[in-house]
C-alpha cells in the first residue's frame, strides 16, 4: 500500500443500521490514524436503498471506477425493506465482488474473553480459527435458468462454476495464509466430494497438489455437514478452513453465532493487494435504525481488519485489544440493545481504551 502512509478509503454506510455502527468505526478509525501517524482519505458514497429508491441507481459506473483508485471499501450493510430481495444485493455486494475480483472472503471465527457462546464447555481457547471462502465463483455467478418457468413442468437450473485458476489462488492464499497465522499450521478443506464429484474432485486434486509446496502445513479434509458439526462440538479442532463460495456463506454465519453472534463478527473481500473491502457480517437491522441499540463492534472490528490489510499492524492490534478490554470488562452482551449501553457509547468507550493505551498490552 502506499508508503507515505495516506490511504484512500471509500465509505460505504449503506442501509438501516449501516450508517450507525460506521459512525463508530469511523470515531476508532480517527483516534487509531492520529495515535500511530497515518492518514486516511475518506470519500462517502450514497450506495443503498434510499438511492435506489430516489434515482433507480444501483452502483452506477463512474461510481465503480473512483472506487478502483481506492485503497480500500469500509462497507456497513446493503438491504432495504422497500426494496425487492437481489437488487441491492446483486447490483452492489457481488457486483462490487466480481468487478473487483474480490476473490477471498475471509472470516475470523475468534472467541474473545467475556463473551458468551452457545456452546457448553467451550472458551476462547477453544474458538480461534479462520475461514477462508472462495469468493467470485460456485453457485454465485448465476449460471442457470428457467425452462417453462410458471408451469406446472418448470424446471430451475443453477449452476456452480469451479475453474483450475479460481480454486487455486484461493488454496495458495489459504495455505500462505495458514503459514503466516503462524498457530497450529492445519489446513482443513471443506467439501462434499461423495456427491458433488466434479466441482471438489477439481478442489481436492488442486488442494493436494498445491499442499506439496507446503511440507510445513498439516492438511486434511471434512465434509461440509462432518465440519459444520465438529464446529459445534469439537472448534479446537480447527486452524484455518477453506471452501468454495456456498458452503463458505453457510459455515461462516455457523462460525458467528459460536463466537458471540452477528454484533461481534466482521469479514474481508479481499484481492491480495489490491482494493479490498471489509465489513460487519450482520444484515442491516432495519428495525433497529436510529435507536441507538446496534451492537457497532463488528464494524469496529472490520476496521480492524481493514488496517491489518493495509498494513498498519500495529494500529490494528490496539484496536483488537481494546475491544478484548471492553467485552471483558464492560459491554454486557453482544446483542442489540443488551449491551448495557448505546451504540455510541460503545464507540466512545473504544475509543477511550485506545486513548488510554488499553490497546498496547
Amino acid at each position: 500500500m502506499a508508503r507515505d502512509r495516506k490511504y484512500k478509503i471509500a465509505v460505504i454506510a449503506g442501509d438501516g443500521t449501516g450508517p450507525e455502527v460506521i459512525a463508530q468505526g469511523l470515531k476508532v478509525l480517527r483516534s487509531i490514524s492520529r495515535k500511530e501517524g497515518f492518514k486516511c482519505i475518506l470519500k462517502n458514497y450514497d450506495l443503498g436503498g434510499k438511492r435506489y429508491l430516489k434515482t433507480g441507481e444501483v452502483l452506477p459506473d463512474s461510481v465503480l471506477k473512483e472506487i478502483r483508485k481506492m485503497d480500500a471499501i469500509y462497507l456497513g450493510a446493503i438491504g432495504y425493506p422497500k426494496v425487492p430481495p437481489g437488487i441491492l444485493e446483486k447490483g452492489i455486494l457481488l457486483r462490487l465482488r466480481f468487478e473487483l475480483d474480490l476473490y477471498i472472503n475471509l472470516r475470523p471465527v475468534k472467541l474473545f474473553p467475556g463473551v458468551d457462546t452457545p456452546l457448553k464447555g467451550k472458551g476462547p481457547d477453544d474458538i480461534d480459527f479462520v475461514v477462508i471462502r472462495e469468493n467470485t465463483e460456485g453457485l454465485y455467478t448465476g449460471t442457470g435458468g428457467f425452462l417453462k418457468k410458471g408451469t406446472p413442468d418448470e424446471i430451475a437450473i443453477q449452476v456452480s462454476i469451479n475453474s483450475r485458476k479460481g480454486v487455486e489462488r484461493c488454496l495458495r492464499y489459504a495455505f500462505d495464509y495458514t503459514r503466516k497465522r503462524g498457530k497450529r499450521k492445519k489446513l482443513t478443506l471443506c467439501g462434499k466430494t461423495n456427491v458433488l464429484t466434479y466441482a471438489f474432485d477439481l478442489w481436492e486434486r488442486t488442494f493436494h497438489e498445491v499442499a506439496k509446496e507446503y511440507p510445513d502445513i498439516q492438511t486434511d479434509y471434512a465434509h461440509v455437514d462432518a465440519t459444520c458439526m465438529w464446529m459445534v462440538k469439537n472448534p479446537e479442532w480447527f486452524d484455518v478452513i477453506v471452501t468454495d463460495n456456498m458452503f463458505g456463506d453457510i459455515i461462516t454465519d455457523l462460525g458467528a453465532m459460536i463466537q458471540g453472534g452477528m454484533g461481534i463478527a466482521s469479514g474481508g473481500n479481499i484481492n491480495p493487494g489490491k482494493v479490498s473491502m471489509f465489513e460487519p457480517i450482520g444484515g442491516s437491522a432495519p428495525k433497529y435504525t436510529g435507536q441507538n441499540k446496534i451492537n457497532p463492534l463488528a464494524a469496529i472490528l472490520a476496521c480492524q481488519m481493514m488496517l491489518e490489510h493495509l498494513g498498519e499492524r500495529a494500529g490494528a492490534r490496539k484496536i483488537e485489544n481494546a475491544v478484548k478490554k471492553a467485552v471483558k470488562n464492560d459491554i454486557k452482551s453482544m446483542s442489540a440493545g443488551k449491551m448495557g449501553m448505546g451504540t455510541s457509547e460503545v464507540g466512545d468507550l473504544i475509543v477511550r481504551y485506545i486513548e488510554e493505551g488499553a490497546g498496547n498490552r
